[in-house]
């Protein structure tokens, strides 16, 4: 079993008499690289700043290596704490060694110098943040992420056994990014070294944490594995935002799409529309219809379709067939009572096989019985794979009165005069 390095118990924390934690607890274990994510002022740096020993906790207490903080000089946690904080402030020219070679004075005694081992040190903690070429150069001379990756090699020549870090991605490029999260996830398991980290970037702290704590309104609201932190109900709790939460095909990690904000809420519904799409042409105009008030219906679509699964991340109702298989009896009546009860029958620039071209009998067969179809695209021209059949039944729809449009802008402001 790791062992437990970071205790936090029941902590509260103030700014004068606003309250900035409350009743906080976590555990952060050796080796383990912990993510804070938050939205902006939920208590994520006070976190850090708290068990840093920068802010003193009102209620509760905070153990490193079973030893309440409290009871630790400064000098003797910085040997074994190191801080990277969002911004560090440096308006004397001291190169980039002299910088990180500040990391070193915890473990020298008064008045001494640095010694050979110091300047070892100093080095071995530049050559691995890629900042040893930059050691004579004065720190006001250099970029915000050169100084960023400076400071981050300044908290490893400290050679603590914790390393916090605040938005430690904020000033790099995303080359950078990578190499640093990477580096310290290497000495996470080679080194046993803990790191705690705040991140805004939601998909790199899933890619790299071990584990993460959600906060909230100076609460933790979710602590566990990526995949039990990175809900979507735990982030529109959080953010007030609609995601879809997937996992990387490559890199296995998950990642967060965001969709709307879920505080976003129409005052009043624009009517129903039913869509008709497919191969992932419908996904963006099923979210944008919906984030605009309008009842959103699609169908058909196959079940592997990333249409059918943008409907379902929304919440819509959706008609929907088994892959590889023309649109059966079945479901074409579903999708045809959908569009009766819709105000508008939408069809997007989809293309027209063999599979899917009941989808335009189905949208004719609206526009027979009293439906206002909006057809998306002039014409079938490189769409149509059915030796013209789709074609026929395009122009069909054309002259019995469905309405054609270039794009989902027009479509949109088509929408809006039927519906007026």
């Amino acid at each position: 079993m790791t062992k437990v390095k970071i205790k936090v118990l029941g902590v509260d924390c103030y700014y004068g008499a606003i309250k900035a934690l409350e009743r906080v607890t976590l555990e952060v274990h050796e080796g383990e690289f912990l993510g804070i994510v938050g939205p902006n002022g939920s208590g994520k740096t006070t976190l850090i700043r708290a068990i840093a020993k920068i802010l003193k906790p009102k209620i509760g207490a905070i153990f490193l290596d079973e030893e309440d903080i409290s009871n630790v000089s400064g000098v003797e946690l910085a040997k074994k704490v190191a801080v990277v904080p969002q911004e560090t402030a440096v308006t004397f020219s001291f190169t980039a060694l002299d910088i990180v070679l500040m990391g070193r004075n915890p473990h020298l005694s008064k008045f001494s110098f640095e010694r050979k081992e110091d300047f070892d040190i100093a080095k071995w903690a530049m050559e691995l943040t890629n900042t040893w070429h930059l050691a004579n150069r004065p720190i006001t001379e250099l970029s915000g992420g050169e100084k960023q990756r400076v400071i981050i090699a300044r908290a490893l020549a400290q050679k603590p056994r914790v390393m916090m870090l605040d938005e430690p991605t904020s000033h790099l490029d995303i080359s950078h990014q990578i190499e640093i999260l990477e580096l310290l996830k290497k000495l996470c398991l080679e080194e046993r070294l803990t790191v705690i980290a705040v991140f805004h970037d939601l998909n790199l702290a899933a890619r790299y944490c071990d584990r993460m704590a959600l906060m909230h309104q100076g609460k933790i609201i979710a602590v566990g594995s990526p995949e039990e932190v990175l809900t979507a109900e735990n982030i529109e709790k959080a953010f007030s935002v609609k995601v879809e939460v997937r996992r990387h095909p490559t890199t296995g990690a998950l990642y967060v799409v965001p969709l709307q904000l879920s505080r976003d809420k129409p005052a009043e519904k624009r009517g129903k529309v039913h869509l008709i799409c497919g191969g992932g042409c419908g996904a963006q105009i099923m979210a944008i219809l919906a984030g605009k008030g309008f009842e959103v219906t699609v169908g058909v679509v196959n079940l592997l379709d990333d249409d059918y699964k943008a409907a379902q991340s929304l919440g819509l109702e959706v008609a929907a067939e088994a892959p590889f298989s023309p649109i059966s009896d079945l479901t074409y009546s579903q999708a045809l009572n959908m569009a009766l009860k819709a105000d508008v029958v939408l069809v997007a620039n989809v293309p027209f096989g063999y599979g899917n071209l009941k989808n335009l009998e189905l949208a004719l067969e609206a526009l027979k019985r009293g439906k206002k179809v909006i057809l998306i695209g002039k014409s079938l021209e490189g769409r149509d794979y059915t030796e013209n059949r789709a074609s026929k039944l395009y122009l069909e729809l054309v002259d019995s009165g469905a309405v054609t449009v270039e794009n989902l802008d027009d479509a949109l402001k088509v929408l809006n005069q039927l519906l007026d």
